[in-house]
């Protein structure tokens, strides 16, 4: 498979790709940038990578600033697609906008992205990550025209949304990156500053990906199967795919607790 780009850094300027404004600024990724995701369990705060997704309620202000002390990026995670009965901000969100149930995951449920009242709640959720001192934020769910939501939403009303998540995120000066929702990657790269991914090698769909690369953006690709874990020959194969593509590709289990994590990058 012939490589997509060198792996130069670059500039990323706020201000571009549907960006906005005075609030922009500058931060600096490349598409090799080391990273590292945990969502769920006791932070560790000593792995050696230069960026951390975490979890925008439940990281402490304190552990952000930490790992920013120590010169790390730091992603907020947040849910974009859907409502969690758990979060502090639960009762923002009406009964009409609340859909069906998300398969698989208790306490989770489809939102209508076209009501006004979800993109306010998520509004205040960037500017919370603002406020944190989170350097991005990592919208999930955001492909909702895909699945059974209850709500009757297009192609269209997708884009709609995720163009107004990168809006704000840029007029709030933060990084954004697209999670999943492969089918939109062509009229959303110049949108976004990196692809959070997740099995593209597992279902065959990393070619979805290629223009975030392509436009020295990163794609920080995620592979849960146990495989990669227990066959060192299997890793071996798929780190040298990734190497290939240019992603940032690591091993994780499905709970990203922290007890997994096997990077391709260093191997």
């Amino acid at each position: 498979m012939k490589k997509l780009v060198a792996l130069l850094p670059f500039i990323l300027i706020l201000s571009c790709g549907g960006g906005s404004s005075d609030a922009a600024r500058e931060q600096t990724l490349s598409v090799n940038t080391t990273w590292y995701i945990q969502l769920q369990g006791s932070l560790s705060t000593s792995v050696n990578v230069e960026l951390y997704d975490v979890d925008l309620f439940d990281t402490p202000r304190e552990v952000i600033r930490e790992l920013k002390s120590q010169g790390k990026i730091v992603i907020c995670y947040f849910n974009a697609g859907a409502y969690e009965d758990w979060r502090p901000d639960r009762d923002r969100f009406p009964r009409e906008v609340i859909g069906n149930p998300m398969e698989g995951w208790e306490g989770e449920y489809w939102i209508d992205i076209r009501d006004e009242r979800v993109r306010e709640i998520m509004v205040s959720r960037m500017v919370l990550a603002k406020d944190k001192g989170c350097d991005g934020v990592d919208p999930d769910n955001v492909n909702g025209y895909t699945q059974n939501t209850g709500f009757d939403l297009t192609y269209e009303d997708q884009l709609d949304y995720n163009r107004f998540l990168a809006r704000e995120a840029h007029r709030l000066g933060l990084l954004i990156g697209l999670k999943n929702d492969g089918e939109q990657v062509n009229d959303l790269v110049d949108y976004f500053d990196f692809s959070v991914q997740e099995e593209c090698h597992q279902y065959n769909e990393c070619n979805l990906y290629y223009p975030f690369v392509q436009r020295g953006k990163p794609v920080f690709n995620i592979e849960y199967a146990e495989e990669y874990v227990n066959n060192e020959t299997a890793f071996a194969q798929l780190c040298q795919r990734a190497r290939e593509e240019g992603f940032m590709t690591a091993v994780y289990n499905y709970a990203l607790d922290g007890t997994l994590f096997k990077p391709c990058w260093g191997r």
